[in-house]
C-alpha cells in the first residue's frame, strides 16, 4: 500500500492559513483521515502534541520522508465546526476548482480584530396613548423638531442618533429634552450589533397569523423533515408570505435550542429583510453583507461566537457563518443570480448551502415566486420536495397585467419611452395619490441588436442566443464566437429602425418630471446607492410616502414590499430576452413576474404594464399570465434540445490575461488538450470565445464551454485540465477559472 500524506495547520486565522505542514499518515490511521479531520501531531524539537486540522491529502512527500513526523493520532469528541467548514472548503475546491487555501479563505471567517465603534440609538420610551398626547402638544406649540423626531420613532420606534441629527434635523438639546420628558430615551450600542436592523421586537403573541395555505405547506415541511429529509422548495406567487412560513421554521428550529442562516440575494433586501426578523426575534438577529464595515464585521461575528446571536440574515457570504448547532439553512429567492460567486472559487451559494447541511445535518428551505429551472427540475426527479402557496397574504390580489406591444405604439407615432397605456396609468395613480414603480430590464443592457419596427434580433444560427455587438462594429457569438458585420437595414423587414437601445434611469427620471411636473421622483441605481447606507435611505423615503415614484434597475423590484405601490411599469421588458446568454428567457420571464408582484400588495387593487418588442414570445406571455408552469415546460424542453443544464452538464473554462494574443493561444492550447483527453464522445467543445464584456482593468477574457451527460466526467475533465496548467509554464500569466453550468 502506497504512503499517504497530510497537510495540517495549526491556526486557522486566515494570515497562517498558507503555512501547513506536512505529516506521515500511519497505517492504522489509513482511511480514517480525510479534510477536515482534527488531528495530534508532535510539533517542534520535542514531543510535543498539539491539534491541526487536515486541510488536504497526497501521495507524494514535499519533503525527504525520513524528515517527516507521523500523525499521533485522531482527536477525539468529533468533528467541530472549524473542522466541517475545512470539509466544506475541500467540497468546494473539488467541485468548483480553485486551490484549498482560496477555498478555505472563503470558507472561514477573518479573525482580525476590530475595536467596534460605539453608536447611539434613539428609542421611543412613551406608551402610544402619550405618545399622541405629546404629539398634540408639540403640534399646539409649534414645536415642529419636536414633532418630527415623535413621527418619525411612532413610525420606527428605534432610531440611529445620526438620522435624527441629520435627516430630521434635531439638535441635541432637543433630544435630551425629550428624554429628560420620558417621551425617549438614548442608548449606546457596539457598532455592529444590529447593522441596520431597526424596530422593537413584537410579542410574540402578537405575531402575524398564518393563513391556512401557509399553516398547511408548514406541516407538510415538517413532516418532510421527519421522513426523508429533502431539501424543500416553496413556490410561492409573489406576497404569498413566504418569510412568515421561513420564521415558524426557524422558531421551530430555536426551540430545540438550534440555529438558523437566511441568505438573501442582494444588498438591496438587508434593509426590510432584516428589520422584520429583529421585530420577530430581537437580539437572536445578527447580519452580514458587504457594506458592512469591519468593526461591524467583527461586531456580528463575535455575537454568533458568544452564542449571543441565533439567526444569520445575509447574502451568500452569511452561508459560512461558524454556527455549532446549525440546523436550518434558508435560501430565500433561491433563483437569483447573484447567489453564483465571482471570485475563486466560483461558487454556487444554493448547491454549496445543500452540502453544508449535509455536513451538518441541517435541513435546506429554498422559496421563490419564479423558482429557477434547475430547483423547479430537482423537484420533478423527486430530488427536492415541493410545495406551493398559491394566494397572497391578507387577502390582497395579483395584479393586472398588460402588455404594451412598442413595435405598435411605433407604427402609431409614439416615439416617446412610454406606451400610451403606461401614461395614462401612470397619470391615474398620481391622480389617486398612490405610488408607482417604473423598471428599466438593463441586463444585458444595449448588447443586443434588434429591429424596432417588427422585433427581429439577430441570433447566432448555431447557438440560438441572440449576438453581442462590438465596437469594431461586429456581432460576436459569446458561446461558439461565430462572428458576422452589424447590419444597417433588418434582414425581416427592412426598416432602418435597427440597433442597440439607449435609454437609462435619468432619462426616463427627466421624462416622468416633464409629463408630470408635481410628481416627486426618487432614482436608485449605481450612481445614487453609492455612500453609506444608500440603499436604505432611498428604501426608507419611499416607505414612508415621501416620493411617488420610484425609478431603476433590477434592484428595486426584488423582494421589497411597498403597500402603497399600485403601478408597476416595466419600461424596457425585453432588454435581457437577447443578452447573448441561454439562461435570458427565464431570468426575463423571472424579473418581469418579481416586478410585477411589487403591485398591489396592500388593500388596494395594482396594474403593471409591460412595455416589449416581443410581446409573442413565450417567456413575455407567461409573465403576463403569470403561469410559471408554461413558462418551465417550455424552457426545459429547449434545454434538452440544446444540451443546456440542467438537462446537461455545462462547464465553463474562463481566461483572462493581460495580452490579447497570448491569451488566444493558451485558450487554444486548452481545447486541443480537452480533445485529447475526453473519453465519452458525447462531451462537445464550444469555443473558444470573447466574454461578453470582452476586457475588464485591461484584463482580455475568454471562455470555452465543455458539455456533457454527466457532471461527475466534467469535474474529472477540470481536474485533468488543472494538472495540465500547473506543469505548463507558457500559463504563468493566464488565470484560469471554472464555472459550473452558468
Amino acid at each position: 500500500m502506497n504512503e499517504r500524506y497530510a497537510d495540517v495547520v495549526v491556526d486557522i486565522s486566515h494570515e497562517k492559513l498558507d503555512r501547513s505542514f506536512q505529516y506521515r499518515i500511519p497505517p492504522e490511521l489509513a482511511g480514517k483521515i480525510r479534510a477536515g479531520s482534527r488531528v495530534w501531531i508532535p510539533f517542534g524539537n520535542g514531543n510535543r502534541l498539539i491539534e491541526g486540522y487536515v486541510i488536504g491529502l497526497g501521495d507524494a512527500p514535499k519533503f525527504e520522508p525520513g524528515r517527516l513526523k507521523s500523525v499521533a493520532g485522531l482527536v477525539e469528541g468529533g468533528t467541530n465546526v472549524e473542522a466541517r467548514l475545512i470539509a466544506l472548503a475541500a467540497w468546494m475546491r473539488e467541485t468548483y476548482g480553485s486551490t484549498m487555501i482560496q477555498a478555505l479563505k472563503t470558507v472561514l471567517p477573518v479573525k482580525e480584530k476590530k475595536q467596534p465603534r460605539a453608536e447611539r440609538r434613539i428609542l421611543l420610551q412613551a406608551d402610544p396613548r402619550q405618545a399622541e398626547a405629546w404629539l398634540a402638544l408639540f403640534q399646539k406649540k409649534h414645536n415642529t423638531a419636536r414633532e418630527r423626531l415623535l413621527r418619525r420613532l411612532m413610525e420606527t420606534p428605534e432610531l440611529d442618533y445620526r438620522e435624527a441629527a441629520g435627516t430630521l434635523k434635531v439638535t441635541a438639546a432637543v433630544i435630551r429634552s425629550m428624554e429628560e420628558q420620558g417621551i425617549l430615551r438614548v442608548e449606546q450600542k457596539t457598532g455592529g450589533e444590529t447593522a441596520g436592523a431597526e424596530g422593537s421586537r413584537e410579542d410574540p403573541r402578537q405575531a402575524e397569523i398564518l393563513t391556512a395555505g401557509q399553516q398547511e405547506v408548514l406541516g407538510d415541511i415538517l413532516q418532510e423533515w421527519e421522513g426523508r429529509g429533502r431539501p424543500c422548495l416553496i413556490h410561492g406567487v409573489t406576497g404569498s408570505g413566504k418569510t412568515l412560513v421561513y420564521m415558524e421554521l426557524i422558531r421551530k428550529v430555536l426551540e430545540k435550542e438550534g440555529q438558523a442562516i437566511v441568505l438573501i440575494p442582494e444588498i438591496a433586501l438587508t434593509w426590510q429583510t432584516v428589520n422584520r426578523f429583529y421585530r420577530r426575534f430581537g437580539n437572536q438577529v445578527a447580519v452580514l453583507h458587504s457594506r458592512l464595515t469591519p468593526a461591524q464585521r467583527f461586531a456580528q461575528t463575535e455575537r454568533v461566537r458568544t452564542g449571543k446571536a441565533s439567526i444569520m440574515v445575509g447574502p451568500r457570504s452569511a452561508l459560512f457563518t461558524p454556527f455549532s448547532r446549525l440546523k436550518l439553512i434558508v435560501v430565500d429567492e433561491e433563483h437569483e443570480g447573484s447567489y453564483q460567486s465571482e471570485g475563486t472559487p466560483r461558487y454556487h451559494a444554493r448547491e454549496t448551502a445543500l452540502e453544508r447541511a449535509k455536513l451538518e445535518g441541517a435541513h435546506v428551505v429554498l422559496g421563490s415566486a419564479t423558482p429557477s429551472v434547475e430547483a423547479r427540475y430537482a423537484c420533478e426527479k423527486g430530488d427536492w420536495a415541493l410545495f406551493t402557496l398559491k394566494e397572497r397574504y391578507g387577502g390582497a390580489v395579483l395584479p393586472e397585467v398588460r402588455v404594451a406591444d412598442m413595435r405598435r405604439e411605433l407604427r402609431e407615432g409614439n416615439r416617446s419611452v412610454f406606451s400610451r397605456d403606461l401614461q395614462r396609468e401612470l397619470a391615474l395613480c398620481l391622480n389617486r395619490g398612490e405610488q408607482a414603480m417604473l423598471f428599466l430590464n438593463r441586463r444585458g443592457y444595449a448588447g443586443f441588436v434588434a429591429c424596432r419596427s417588427c422585433g427581429h434580433v439577430i441570433k447566432c444560427p448555431h447557438c440560438d442566443v441572440s449576438l453581442t455587438y462590438h465596437s469594431s462594429g461586429q456581432l460576436v457569438c459569446h458561446y461558439c464566437g461565430y462572428v458576422t458585420e452589424q447590419a444597417d437595414r433588418c434582414p425581416v423587414c427592412g426598416s432602418s429602425y435597427i440597433g442597440g437601445f439607449r435609454a437609462g434611469t435619468q432619462q426616463v427620471e427627466q421624462t416622468v418630471k416633464k409629463m408630470f411636473p408635481k410628481a416627486r421622483t426618487l432614482r436608485m441605481d449605481a450612481d445614487t446607492t453609492r455612500g453609506k447606507d444608500g440603499y436604505e435611505k432611498i428604501l426608507r423615503a419611499f416607505s414612508r410616502g415621501e416620493a411617488d415614484v420610484l425609478i431603476g434597475t433590477q434592484m428595486i423590484v426584488k423582494g421589497h414590499d411597498f403597500p402603497g405601490v399600485t403601478l408597476v411599469g416595466a419600461v424596457m421588458a425585453d432588454v435581457s430576452l437577447f443578452a447573448g446568454d441561454y439562461r435570458a428567457p427565464e431570468r426575463t420571464y423571472q424579473i418581469l413576474v418579481q416586478a410585477a408582484g411589487r403591485a398591489g400588495r396592500g388593500s388596494r387593487p395594482g396594474t403593471a404594464v409591460i412595455q416589449t418588442y416581443q410581446p409573442e414570445h413565450y417567456s413575455i406571455r407567461a409573465a403576463a399570465e403569470q403561469d410559471y408552469e408554461s413558462f418551465y415546460q417550455e424552457e426545459i424542453r429547449f434545454r434538452q434540445l440544446m444540451g443546456y443544464p440542467p438537462a446537461c452538464g455545462l462547464l465553463a473554462v474562463h481566461g483572462s490575461c493581460g495580452q490579447e494574443e497570448l491569451l488566444g493561444e493558451a485558450m487554444e492550447y486548452i481545447r486541443k488538450y480537452l480533445i485529447r483527453v475526453r473519453r465519452d464522445r458525447r462531451v462537445q467543445l464550444i469555443g473558444p470565445a470573447p466574454e461578453s464584456i470582452s476586457k475588464i482593468q485591461d484584463l482580455y477574457r475568454q471562455v470555452l464551454y465543455v458539455k456533457g451527460p454527466d457532471k461527475k466526467a466534467l469535474i474529472r475533465i477540470r481536474e485533468k485540465l488543472e494538472k495540465y496548467i500547473e506543469i505548463n509554464s507558457g500559463f504563468k500569466n493566464v488565470y484560469i477559472q471554472y464555472d459550473f453550468n452558468a
